[in-house]
């Protein structure tokens, strides 16, 4: 599916205006999933205006994706990055005032590496705050532990990733505390969260974390589905890191998105 994009700005978003660019498939239905993207870059990058392939693969879906830029209202800072990110979410949960989709759209909230962790805590601010609003959630390679202690991330060593992740948690942590919505996999109340679609690899450093996590995410009895990507998909270039070939990951978290899709219209029960 061919996917177009254009720039605009949510102007009515309680917090103040957010810049986002907006991607959409040119075969998407009536009552499309409405998706917010949350970029990565390790709580330091803030870079706009550029395209985001991960929000590209969720657009091929038949969704329409908001890629929104929450790093320049809060400065990669916790707690004003979730701040940032939940209004947009509320105001994207009026589908009409926001002039997306419809009142049949599907909510939905993704990120990866460190927009995974921002949108994994705005599942969990939507579940206290905004109950059954959100219809899923989609975390590739969250960055959820600021120990960052599992076996696989002595990995990111090899992509040049550790020491820019440790500096990246110092600064997003260093606006205040380590709350469970800063750090997910630190939060000791997991239940009623919305159902979670999770997406590593086996070359990925942050696989241990993520699969950690969709763990504890079903023995609180949410619905997960994960999918491990083999070896040499190219997926370390997700977080720009060094990988031969052509990265062909995008064709996996389209199609594994999509029947994603699929389970949560057709199980109400999962929400």
């Amino acid at each position: 599916m061919t996917v177009a994009w254009k720039d605009m700005m949510l102007d009515k978003v309680a917090i103040g205006p957010v810049s986002a660019r907006i991607y959409q498939g040119a075969d998407y239905g009536k009552g499309p999933p409405i998706v917010l993207y949350l970029h990565g870059g390790a709580f330091l990058d803030s870079e706009t205006n550029v395209d985001r392939p991960v929000a590209i693969s969720l657009a091929k879906a038949g969704a329409i994706v908001a890629a929104v830029d929450y790093s320049s209202l809060s400065g990669n800072l916790f707690p004003k990055a979730l701040e940032v990110s939940f209004s947009v979410l509320s105001y994207l949960a009026n589908k009409r005032a926001a002039g997306l989709g419809d009142r049949k759209s599907l909510l939905f909230v993704a990120g990866e590496e460190a927009g995974g962790n921002v949108a994994a805590g705005v599942a969990l601010k939507a579940r206290d705050q905004m109950p059954d609003a959100l219809d899923g959630q989609v975390l590739i390679s969250p960055l959820l532990d600021p120990f960052m202690g599992t076996s696989s991330i002595r990995k990111a060593e090899a992509i040049g990733m550790r020491q820019r992740w440790t500096e990246g948690w110092s600064h997003y942590l260093s606006g205040g505390g380590c709350h469970p919505y800063a750090a997910p996999c630190l939060c000791s109340r997991l239940s009623g969260v919305a159902p979670a679609l999770l997406f590593t690899a086996e070359d990925d450093p942050l696989h241990d974390e993520t699969l950690g996590y969709g763990a504890r995410l079903k023995t609180a009895g949410v619905g997960v589905r994960q999918h491990v990507l083999p070896a040499g998909t190219g997926w370390p270039s997700l977080y720009g890191g060094k990988s031969e070939g052509v990265p062909d990951w995008q064709e996996h978290v389209s199609r594994h998105f999509g029947s994603f899709l699929q389970d949560v219209s057709v199980q109400p029960q999962l929400h």
